[in-house]
């Protein structure tokens, strides 16, 4: 009787044991897959019917929430700011019930209504339902300089990034749309509007024109030509390239010209602050294919970006194959200046100088910053961690002084603050549209020795009507990067 007694306790004991841990299992471990998944009822039709989280910006500004609504069930979700941040928090379409964009498609997990995290014991034995809130990277004061930035364009985008955690501080394009009207519980209103935005176009207001839009990045390349200067042939660096107006192109009986006929060669600290073109052309034919192939992969061409973002809405950067200049030497030359077949989103652009200014580690690009229970409880927090080691120290330090010179004597000087050291680099890249010019720059600051760059800012602004088909990135996309730069390190605020 005393076995059979002691048999039934361990049965019991273990049958307690195998409930704990899978009460543990299912409240932690798979905790996170199970709010993501589809399937479940919380995520599935019925999450139309339930409330959702907010989104609250870096300086706590809500930028979503939902209110129930007056006229039936379900819950209609709000933008208090309208288009400003459609490319951030994306919209929750409660009419249609298909499309969920940005921030409310990443974490709808967290936004939905689900089963609460439990903190307590008392929580692990009493379920609770509630929603989380998500605390994003940017700021409403920073993107609204942003948006004034770009208010003399009908296209363009900017990318601001604190180089040392990935933090994104500004992501604002045009044209934008207004996700309020994609949340409406007007059936017939909200079709309209979607039908309006062209969807099904790859310029259409609901591309993320920051993370989404590629276009030939022009000059702002020579980052990366420069790189690979130091880090494969560091001897090109010494060397002092003849003075041209065009440089002869081998394989063909074509001329590389310089922006407008200029004449320029000499060291690479003055072709690069000139934005040389035959100098730079020569620098792409010494390096070879390869090398600079592998130079702009080490820096994240070719290769998806790791943004907490759905993975639809962010484009992949494009350089060709170094296989591919082996019967193609002008386009190695051309491809070395940023332009035949080489394409950027001005998201990647930004990280490129990231790493310029972070000691050569490009930091995963991130927009969440907390995740908050109803409670005001943190259920999750973002790690900054690297993405690529894209170059050595050495060089990313050598690039970055060279970047200095463009601000303070070359292509981009006059456009920053006095006393303010920046690196930068402006691009023009002559593409398309009768070869008039889309345009670039980037900047980071501070940038001077022993400084520590707080933030990196891209800007594009692709040829529109009304803009000069021979404008330059410094005329055009640098007041907007100039704008943004000073407003996030506090100059003139």
């Amino acid at each position: 009787m005393d076995r059979r007694i002691r048999l039934l306790a361990l049965a019991f004991v273990a049958c307690f044991g195998v409930l704990f841990l899978q009460l543990n299992n299912l409240q932690v471990r798979e905790a996170k897959r199970l709010q993501h998944n589809p399937n479940e009822p919380s995520t599935a039709v019925s999450q139309w019917l339930l409330p959702r989280g907010d989104i609250i910006d870096a300086s706590g500004q809500v930028l979503a929430y939902s209110t129930k609504y007056e006229r039936g069930p379900g819950y209609v979700r709000h933008y208090p700011f309208g288009p400003l941040f459609a490319d951030v928090t994306g919209a929750y379409d409660w009419t249609l019930q298909s499309n969920l964009y940005g921030i409310e498609s990443e974490y709808n997990g967290y936004l939905v209504q689900h089963e609460s995290t439990a903190h307590t014991l008392s929580g692990l034995l009493t379920q609770t339902e509630g929603t989380d809130s998500v605390e994003v990277t940017v700021s409403a004061r920073l993107q609204e300089v942003a948006k004034e930035a770009l208010a003399p364009y009908n296209r363009g985008a900017v990318v601001a990034i604190d180089p040392t955690t990935g933090a994104i501080l500004v992501m604002y394009s045009k044209p934008s749309y207004n996700p309020n009207r994609l949340a409406s519980a007007n059936p017939g209103a909200v079709r309209r509007y979607y039908a309006s935005l062209d969807p099904s176009s790859g310029s259409s207001p609901l591309v993320n024109g920051a993370t989404d839009i590629l276009a030939a990045p022009g000059s702002t390349f020579k980052m990366v030509t420069t790189s690979a200067i130091f880090d494969h042939d560091p001897a090109i660096a010494t060397e002092t390239v003849p003075v041209l107006t065009a440089l002869p192109l081998p394989q063909s009986n074509l001329l590389l010209h310089n922006y407008a006929g200029e004449a320029c060669g000499g060291s690479l600290a003055e072709n690069l602050a000139v934005s040389c073109d035959t100098a730079f052309g020569h620098y792409g034919l010494q390096l070879g294919g390869e090398n600079l192939a592998e130079e702009a992969h080490a820096f994240g061409f070719d290769r998806p970006v790791p943004i907490d973002l759905p993975s639809g809405e962010v484009a992949v950067s494009n350089f060709p194959a170094g296989s591919s200049f082996a019967a193609n030497q002008p386009g190695l030359a051309y491809s070395a200046i940023g332009q035949e077949n080489v394409s950027e989103t001005a998201l990647q652009d930004a990280l490129v100088l990231s790493a310029i200014a972070d000691g050569g580690t490009i930091m995963t690009p991130h927009l969440m910053a907390h995740v908050f229970d109803e409670q005001g409880r943190v259920v999750a927090t973002y790690r900054p961690h690297a993405w690529l080691h894209a170059t050595s120290a050495a060089t990313a330090d050598q690039v970055r002084q060279l970047m200095i010179g463009v601000a303070e004597h070359g292509t981009a000087a006059g456009l920053f603050p006095p006393g303010l050291t920046v690196a930068a680099k402006t691009g023009t890249a002559e593409v398309g549209n009768n070869n008039c010019s889309t345009d670039w720059l980037v900047a980071t600051a501070p940038a001077g020795a022993g400084q520590v760059p707080r933030v990196a800012v891209a800007a594009m602004v692709p040829y529109q009507p009304g803009l000069p088909c021979d404008g330059t990135g410094a005329e055009i996309a640098g007041p907007v990067v100039a704008k943004v730069l000073d407003a996030a390190l506090g100059y003139g605020s």
